[in-house]
């Protein structure tokens, strides 16, 4: 991780730092005040800024209070020689509140509580993305036929096949038409469906086997249809990849 030290006492900057550079992490920066510490963590966009409380021209506290309007707001752990100010350090979102002289056990366990915290942040923004990028994509497929507006969940959808200008979905109850491009269709389901050719979708709920036709090529078999589909070379690997996750 990326650590920025902000102390006016050169030796315990100096200590600091050897102990972070002991725990297999980097210093990207120091800071003799809370002003100048601001100043570097635009610039340098640390991790974890390691923040004494009694400082000239702008003290600790005041500094954390700036960095918690940031975002990204990187973590704080107080370093001082001072105990009764830990209650407003919890209020500040401080990560870690350490008395001085610092030990490099317990630099090690802030250390690995703000590594868990950011890689639980990490996995809960990922979720976040993914809830919100299936809640933007269709659950239903329009065509227009003769029979009037047709619609089409998703879920009953096997294929999309190119054809010159229209795309061909075939589903449980037959085939369609519709008037979109293979590469939209592509973006908005990359989940759910794999590209196995340049004219062809692939659901990845229906698919049942690769099958060998001649050297090096390929065709895909298509649970619930007799029909089978061409695989080409470009896209043989990720295919292949893909179905050994299933």
């Amino acid at each position: 991780m990326d650590i920025l030290i902000c102390d006016d006492e050169p030796l315990a900057v100096d200590r600091l730092s050897r102990l972070v550079s002991q725990l297999g992490h980097q210093v990207v920066a120091t800071a003799q005040h809370g002003k100048q510490a601001l100043e570097m963590v635009q610039q340098y966009e640390p991790d974890i800024v390691l923040l004494d409380i009694q400082m000239p021209e702008m003290d600790g506290l005041t500094c954390a209070q700036h960095l918690s309007e940031l975002n990204p707001m990187p973590a704080v752990v107080f370093c001082t020689a001072y105990d009764e100010h830990a209650l407003q350090a919890i209020q500040l979102q401080a990560q870690g509140y350490l008395l001085k002289p610092v030990a490099t056990q317990e630099l090690q366990i802030v250390f690995n509580n703000i590594t868990r915290l950011t890689q639980a942040q990490i996995s809960n923004t990922e979720k976040k993305q993914l809830m919100e990028k299936k809640a933007q994509q269709r659950q239903q497929i329009a065509a227009k036929t003769y029979r009037g507006l047709e619609l089409i969940p998703i879920e009953n959808i096997y294929y999309f096949l190119a054809d010159q200008k229209y795309v061909t979905v075939r589903h449980k109850n037959g085939s369609v038409l519709i008037d979109e491009t293979l590469k939209e269709l592509e973006q908005e389901f990359a989940g759910r469906f794999i590209r196995i050719h340049r004219n062809a979708l692939i659901s990845v709920d229906y698919l049942d086997g690769l099958e060998p036709v001649a050297a090096g090529q390929y065709q895909v078999r298509c649970r619930e249809l007799n029909e089978r589909l061409a695989v080409s070379r470009r896209h043989l690997p990720l295919l292949r990849e893909r179905m050994q996750n299933l």
